[in-house]
């Protein structure tokens, strides 16, 4: 499991012909590491210097270290449910009855392998969102951070978009279709929006 290994052994799996992990577990771990990157630079929001803004800090704090739970929580249903669809596609089919049960549960096994990718654009967005309210009252040393964080959540939001976008592919219940469609509409938004929360960051530590 993700959250018992190292970092080296995460990796080597990841780089296997193992089913899982794979991107959207990638991804979710993207956005607990901008969720990470958030925290950091509101802890560094303290002190003397900020004590008008030092409570806001903190909450900012406590909501983004919440996220990376989430996220890490992501990666792991990623890899448990991408396990699973994996498997599907080894059942037998060699008559009518076994090809019917495989394709169903193939089929239920796709809509299910989202949920996380879904939970990752959530997460991502909102990282993004308090990234964007912690710009104005940051720690300067430490405002570049914001835009690590920013590029970790819009790295996020990338992969879960293009994999969901597959998913989608291969399901053909329209009211599924429609419901990760308006996912994936929020993910390029927000995609948009951490390109632009890097901008801000560039322009105000070369000022």
């Amino acid at each position: 499991m993700i959250t018992t290994e190292t970092v080296t052994s995460y990796l080597q799996r990841l780089a296997s012909r193992a089913p899982a992990p794979g991107g959207g577990a990638a991804a979710a771990l993207h956005a607990a590491q901008g969720a990470a990157l958030v925290s950091m630079v509101a802890e560094f929001t303290s002190g003397p210097r900020y004590v008008e803004v030092q409570e806001q800090a903190e909450l900012i704090a406590q909501r983004a270290k919440q996220h990376m739970r989430e996220a890490i929580h992501a990666a792991e249903e990623d890899e448990r449910l991408f396990g699973l669809l994996s498997d599907a596609y080894f059942l037998p089919k060699d008559d009518e009855e076994q090809k019917l049960i495989r394709s169903t549960t193939i089929r239920k096994a796709t809509i299910e392998a989202a949920a996380p990718l879904i939970s990752t654009v959530d997460i991502a967005s909102k990282i993004i969102n308090l990234a964007q309210d912690l710009l104005p009252i940051a720690n300067r040393a430490v405002s570049s951070d914001i835009a690590a964080a920013g590029e970790s959540a819009r790295a996020a939001l990338g992969t879960a978009l293009v994999t969901l976008e597959m998913n989608i592919a291969a399901i053909k219940d329209e009211v599924e279709r429609e419901r990760l469609g308006l996912v994936t509409n929020l993910a390029s938004e927000m995609i948009g929006q951490a390109q632009k929360l890097s901008c801000e960051v560039r322009s105000a530590v070369t000022v």
